[in-house]
């Protein structure tokens, strides 16, 4: 066999293998996107296309109908801004609190630090069920260790606030924390130690070498945690639920959304369409996807470039 029949059988290789991983990648994006695409479709649909045997995907009557239905029932406008506000004041504070402890595992060896880091790795196994009565009758008779009671006579009750949220997320013991930790302990211990030799001859303390030399080297893992904080604290729906029972956010608004929806159109004579609900549901979960899209579309790159950083020093 001469050399033109092996290049021709490695180009058939590299071409066969292409179209492999291209049908592979094909097929992996359309089952991730498929349920937004259908959500997308589902949300411009008029109330008639329901019942349309020609609409599969793209409605016969384009309607907003629906987007404004759900900014009426959900009260979009304020429910978005306390979600982001919520969002952001605990993946803050979750941040700030799991690199100090990632930082005190990584660098601070102390008695006791590989059993408390095993109660770290617990809080990641466990399930919150497991823990949440205590919690939350913690949290409904606040007393700070009697400190309260001695002050002002009587406990201090901190559901339906953001307390509870801020609470856990100073003490590094928020959704889920555990991992936030670990991230910063393995990314910490990956870091040379001459940086901070270095520091401590020049003077600097555990402080200032902190946040002068180990926090700007840890961005990557602090980028990391950032954008999972954020958007497990926007999708949470067993704390907040838990938590607050009258704030508009977007996990309570929209597990409500039927609900609510059926109470509008209750004084309508044509009933109530369970068809019609699930239509608007998926709309209402198309909006509160939303600002985590356009979101990731800004930051996707700081992202990835993030993940393949933490992977390799961790």
């Amino acid at each position: 066999m001469n050399y033109n029949n092996f290049t021709s059988i490695d180009h058939w290789k590299k071409w066969l293998w292409a179209t492999i991983r291209f049908v592979l990648i094909l097929g992996l994006s359309f089952i991730i996107l498929y349920p937004v695409l259908q959500k997308i479709s589902t949300a411009f649909k008029h109330k008639s296309d329901l019942y349309s045997p020609n609409v599969i995907w793209i409605p016969e009557k384009f309607s907003i109908d629906n987007f404004k239905e759900v900014t009426r029932v959900m009260d979009y406008g304020a429910t978005l801004w306390n979600t982001v506000s919520l969002s952001s004041i605990t993946t803050i504070l979750t941040v700030i609190s799991c690199a100090l402890a990632g930082y005190g595992f990584a660098r601070l060896k102390f008695r006791g630090s590989n059993i408390l880091f095993g109660g770290v790795i617990l809080t990641i196994l466990v399930p919150p069920t497991t823990i949440l009565i205590p919690i939350y009758m913690n949290l409904k008779d606040f007393t700070l260790m009697g400190i309260i009671p001695l002050i002002t006579g009587k406990s201090v009750n901190l559901l339906d606030s953001y307390w509870p949220f801020i609470l856990t997320s100073i003490t590094g013991n928020s959704l889920k924390a555990g991992l936030y930790i670990f991230i910063f302990r393995q990314f910490f211990r990956g870091i040379p130690k001459e940086i901070e030799e270095a520091a401590y001859i020049d003077g600097a303390g555990i402080g200032k070498t902190f946040t002068r030399i180990m926090i700007p080297n840890a961005l990557p893992a602090v980028i990391t945690t950032t954008l999972f904080s954020f958007v497990w604290q926007w999708n949470d729906s067993f704390y907040t639920t838990t938590y607050l029972t009258s704030s508009k956010v977007m996990s309570t608004q929209l597990s409500s959304l039927p609900y609510n929806l059926a109470i509008r159109l209750e004084d309508d004579t044509s009933g109530v369409d369970p068809f019609y609900l699930s239509m608007v549901q998926d709309t209402g979960i198309l909006l509160s996807i939303l600002p985590l899209i356009i979101i990731y579309l800004f930051v996707q790159r700081y992202f990835v470039e993030s993940i393949e950083r933490t992977g390799i020093v961790g």
